[in-house]
């Protein structure tokens, strides 16, 4: 029976963090409904971060984001148009000063598709012959600590907030001295559930015995859907950290709600503003991924997401007061179509 319970169906069906998101919301919806009735209009949250293309729901591109942020807060980064011949991709890189490894991610896209860590030159032709979008290349940010940050500020108020911080922690594995790195990623139940792209990633390790205390990251991205393991700190959310994050946000224009997804060498130096860096902006289709700790039960999740929701409508509601056009019902539904068929492209493999 415990064998049973093991495989990755009962995995899922035990901890709601790894249900589909139809399941999880579906619920809640009618609250959802609310609002809508409210504000006259199914995409009201669309409204939220005027300057962010359909307010950061859906279709935004990052390289226009990245735009928006002062450039001292986020890395180094190249756009690359799709069919971009890799002689031209790599003089681009090696003007901006970009070094090995870096970071390749699609312009649009989510939950870390087809994010790639790149070693190599070879690595890169590789990246190039499955990518089928425009894409960034990104210096890769060495700092230890990976976080997001909900932060929300109402249109005409003069200071935002904190409204939760989730710690990312990627798949990590450590050595006993005895178990193949095979052997230890099947006695966990997350990293079970990413056995394919581990194998993928890693097949030089699977057999390796490493010794007792050796870690070893085997998937070095911050993504829920990718194994990280998210647990909930917003207790850090100080004064200071607070003054520190609402500073930074005041200056990118026209932002109201969503996530800054920002790695940093010490929660002591972020408090003060300094050496951190802001690996990726997103708007109202932000989640507020610290519910996904694994101590907090799906009742908790749905209180926090009606929370969020609540503050996007007020927020959306008054940029519409100022003159920000919600979009319309039929255009959203283009948007939501052209990006599922972005999104089923970067779904065709492993990353």
């Amino acid at each position: 029976m415990k064998k049973l319970l093991h495989r990755p169906f009962f995995i899922r069906l035990r901890n709601w963090e790894y249900w589909n998101s139809t399941l999880v919301y579906t619920p809640i919806f009618p609250w959802w409904l609310w609002l809508s009735l409210k504000a006259r209009s199914f995409m009201f949250f669309t409204a939220a971060n005027p300057r962010i293309k359909n307010g950061g729901f859906i279709m935004e591109s990052k390289r226009d984001v990245y735009d928006l942020l002062p450039g001292e807060y986020y890395p180094e980064t190249v756009y690359v148009e799709a069919g971009t011949t890799f002689e031209v991709i790599n003089e681009k890189i090696k003007r901006q000063n970009i070094q090995f490894p870096y970071i390749a991610k699609p312009d649009i896209g989510e939950r870390g598709l087809a994010v790639k860590k790149i070693h190599s030159e070879t690595e890169l032709r590789d990246y190039l012959t499955h990518i089928p979008v425009p894409f960034l290349v990104q210096s890769y940010v060495a700092y230890e600590n990976e976080i997001g940050i909900f932060y929300y500020r109402v249109p005409g108020a003069t200071t935002g907030k904190i409204s939760g911080i989730v710690k990312k922690e990627p798949v990590t594995i450590t050595g006993d001295g005895r178990s193949t790195v095979t052997e230890l990623v099947k006695q966990n139940e997350r990293y079970l559930l990413q056995w394919a792209q581990i194998r993928a990633l890693n097949p030089e390790l699977l057999d390796i015995v490493l010794a007792t205390g050796d870690q070893r990251v085997l998937v070095p991205y911050g993504n829920h859907s990718r194994g990280s393991k998210f647990t909930d700190e917003t207790f850090r959310a100080t004064e200071k950290l607070n003054e520190t994050i609402d500073r930074i946000c005041s200056r990118i224009p026209e932002f109201y709600y969503g996530r800054l997804d920002v790695r940093f060498e010490s929660w002591e130096l972020l408090e003060q503003g300094k050496a951190f860096a802001i690996i990726e902006l997103n708007g109202s289709g932000s989640e507020p991924t610290h519910i996904y700790d694994p101590k907090h039960s799906i009742v908790y999740a749905w209180c926090e997401i009606i929370r969020h929701w609540n503050i996007l409508y007020t927020i959306s509601k008054e940029n519409n007061k100022r003159g920000v056009q919600y979009i319309s019902l039929a255009h959203g539904r283009k948007e939501m179509n052209a990006f599922k068929l972005i999104d089923a492209q970067l779904s065709a493999r492993i990353w």
